[in-house]
């Protein structure tokens, strides 16, 4: 979880993600309430994925009713995180044991085991139009 946190910290600044020249455009729709914002680390690498920065990040503001978060990538491996900031302070909320208190996913809806879900869970292609409809609980 602490991975989560981190994640969170990094995106408390996060941006759209900006359109870049590429091979392949990645789509991930968001399925969650209508409060608040998503926001979305995308990481290209295993070992980002468990601890370093983001490739991309995008923040989807649900509550002005978007859903989707669009990158333009090369193709190649990515895995992704996110979580939905319901309260819209920025930053993901959690109790006084440091487990998350606001909702949050990962890529292929993959789910963790006593933690964030791993990268062989959470890893996918994309290679061309790819989309993925991601399941935020």
């Amino acid at each position: 979880m602490i991975r989560i946190f981190a994640v969170a910290a990094l995106l408390a600044f996060a941006s759209p993600a900006l359109a870049q020249s590429a091979d392949s455009r990645l789509t991930l729709t968001f399925e969650t309430g209508e409060t608040g914002a998503v926001m979305v680390a995308l990481y290209d690498a295993e070992a980002a994925y468990e601890g370093g920065a983001p490739a991309r990040v995008a923040r989807v503001d649900v509550a002005a009713g978007q859903h989707e978060a669009v990158f333009d990538l090369p193709a190649g491996a990515y895995g992704m995180k996110a979580f939905h900031d319901v309260n819209g302070n920025g930053k993901m909320d959690v109790n006084p044991f440091g487990m998350p208190t606001e909702p949050f996913a990962f890529s292929n809806n993959a789910v963790g085991n006593m933690g964030p879900a791993k990268w062989d869970r959470a890893r996918f292609e994309v290679s061309g139009a790819t989309a993925q409809t991601i399941r935020i609980r």
